[in-house]
């Protein structure tokens, strides 16, 4: 057997059986709380949302074709995007945009998604190293804050350029809104994850921004970013920082890296259900059976296929 496949078959082997392991601790250790006021959307409400997915999907494009808005149909999806700025070499740093959309009236960041039929990176994701954010990136956040370290190495490397082309498109637009979307576990060799990086940039931006300016998060297929302190700080600054995080009936990414390890969902989960209903299910980590983590327990008894789609009809990938 080659060395390269005897590793992977080795490394998943003992992926399995650590996460078989760690379940067991979870469901023993874990209060489980039941959260009422699950709220469905309505078909506007849902239909709003489609832009943000459209770009959300855009980003899985070169940034050469984002910058130039010939992508094809999802580029034609928001025709009268202005763009400003794209970056990221797709395997260190993931591929970025940043522009203007006139009918929304709002600046638009979005970070490159994955390819779930690369294997190592969903095993590189289970790295699960917390550290504390860049004092410099993240100024007076406190040092109880802490996140995935693959997530902040790579939102801090497309960072500067982010802010410098957001700075750009506020000043040109005369715009005093930004709205940041991602989808994913990001499919780099250093565990990248770009819904992640949307909502670490969601955080970010406000400290660098004119206090005029209002930021909104809009992530499909989020992975758990940081932890408990995170979470609460997200929540702590809803009216700054809007948060949506949009799930897709079983898919597994979303409950991962898991709860029994520290890391923590903000609140802001709408969960699409099995009969395409969209749910708006309230609090961080909903255990209700209609919210991503009753519904899906564990890996086992989720759906990878669930995770790129369909969002209100829109799948994701360029």
């Amino acid at each position: 057997m080659a060395p390269r496949l005897l590793k992977l078959k080795t490394r998943l082997a003992t992926a399995a059986a650590i996460a078989g392991g760690l379940l067991c601790a979870q469901a023993a250790t874990l209060p489980v709380k039941r959260q009422v006021a699950i709220t469905a959307l309505s078909t506007a409400q849902i239909t709003a949302f489609r832009p943000y997915t459209h770009y959300a999907s855009t980003a899985y494009c070169s940034p050469a074709s984002t910058l130039a808005w010939n992508c094809g149909a999802n580029c034609e999806a928001n025709p009268s995007f202005e763009s400003i700025a794209s970056g990221g070499d797709g395997d260190v740093t993931q591929f970025w945009f940043v522009g203007f959309d006139p009918t929304l009236q709002e600046v638009i960041v979005a970070h490159q998604g994955t390819d779930t039929s690369e294997i190592l990176p969903l095993l590189e994701d289970a790295d699960i190293v917390f550290e504390k954010l860049d004092p410099t990136l993240f100024p007076g956040v406190s040092k109880s804050i802490e996140v995935h370290s693959g997530f902040a190495g790579s939102q801090s490397r497309s960072a500067p350029g982010v802010l410098a082309a957001v700075q750009t498109a506020l000043a040109k637009f005369n715009a005093t809104k930004v709205t940041v979307t991602g989808h994913s576990l990001g499919k780099s060799i250093v565990s990248l994850s770009c819904a992640a990086i949307g909502l670490l940039d969601s955080v970010f931006l406000p400290l660098h921004l004119p206090s005029t300016v209002t930021t909104r998060f809009v992530g499909y297929g989020l992975p758990r970013v940081g932890n408990e302190a995170f979470a609460n700080y997200v929540d702590a600054h809803s009216q700054k920082v809007s948060v949506t995080h949009i799930n897709n009936e079983e898919d597994i990414v979303p409950i991962l890296p898991g709860r029994f390890l520290g890391y923590h969902h903000p609140s802001g989960e709408i969960h699409i259900q099995d009969s395409g209903e969209w749910l708006a299910c309230p609090g961080q980590d909903n255990t209700d059976v209609r919210c991503i983590v009753g519904d899906v327990p564990n890996i086992f008894e989720g759906d990878e296929s669930d995770h790129d789609g369909p969002y209100d009809g829109v799948e994701m990938g360029c």
